[in-house]
């Protein structure tokens, strides 16, 4: 088996009709899925992209598909294409944020209807407003993609609070980001039953206080929005990824081409 030279970690957030900022469409998330299953990658979930920094082997065409923040449309549009590739991503929730309630209609259900679906702009609006039910997932879809394969889900702390902007004070940011970090592994442990080690930085944002509180509340796989790829034996506790256009399959084929070289992807970002 060739064993990959980098696996790339793809960033998604939103995958909906309704345009906006990091939104991809559906046709073309669905064009990128099925690029991806036509070239034969394979999708790595946590532990395998865990064994592959700490040295082992994968194969040569892997990747890992990330989405932040855990919107609804994951479950109503992302859910199904993974499903019929047998693909997995790593959804990255913010446990605040998640409520309870029955499955919802998504675009394979037999359930009449699709719920609504807000842009990035009016689901933050809501986020804001306390109306996180109206744009984030469920605990019973969380559970439905679980059982299904399609996500496995991780942590992106309990409130997506960049506290370096709420105090001036290190001491303050500290014990609060603390507090977000020890409640969201909590939350995900009483309604999951379990949680990882992988934590993905709200806004990607971090700094030496962060990745220490972080060590200490038992996260050692950091997830960033540095652009870049990972290489074996790479640093789990910076990881890279690219973030994914609304574009066809055709440019993220030559994206992937590009970050599976790790020479060629530090020149391209480089010069880029």
């Amino acid at each position: 088996m060739k064993t990959a030279r980098a696996v790339p970690v793809l960033m998604y957030h939103h995958v909906s009709p309704a345009a906006g900022a990091v939104t991809v469409s559906p046709t073309n998330f669905a064009d990128q899925m099925a690029m991806l299953a036509r070239e034969g990658y394979t999708t790595l979930g946590a532990s395998a992209f865990s064994a592959y920094l700490a040295g082992e082997p994968v194969p040569e065409k892997s990747v890992v598909l990330t989405f932040d923040d855990g919107y609804l449309d994951n479950w109503v549009h992302a859910h199904p294409v993974l499903a019929r590739h047998g693909f997995t991503a790593l959804g990255f929730l913010v446990s605040g944020w998640i409520n309870d309630g029955p499955v919802r209609s998504n675009s394979v259900s037999a359930l009449p209807d699709l719920p609504e679906l807000l842009g990035h702009t009016a689901s933050k609006a809501a986020i804001e407003a306390g109306e996180t039910d109206k744009v984030i997932v469920r605990w019973s879809e969380i559970h439905a993609m679980r059982q299904a394969g399609t996500f496995e889900f991780h942590s992106h702390t309990h409130t997506h609070t960049r506290w370096d902007r709420v105090s001036a004070d290190p001491a303050v940011r500290r014990a609060s980001l603390r507090y977000d970090l020890l409640e969201a592994r909590a939350t995900l442990e009483q309604n999951l039953g379990e949680a990882s080690d992988h934590l993905c930085w709200p806004q990607g944002y971090f700094d030496t206080d962060y990745q220490e509180e972080a060590a200490a509340a038992g996260f050692r796989h950091l997830y960033t929005v540095q652009p870049g790829t990972n290489v074996q034996r790479g640093d789990p506790g910076h990881i890279f990824r690219l973030d994914v256009r609304d574009k066809p399959a055709a440019w993220l084929k030559s994206r992937l081409w590009v970050h599976s070289r790790p020479l060629l992807s530090r020149l391209y970002l480089k010069i880029k």
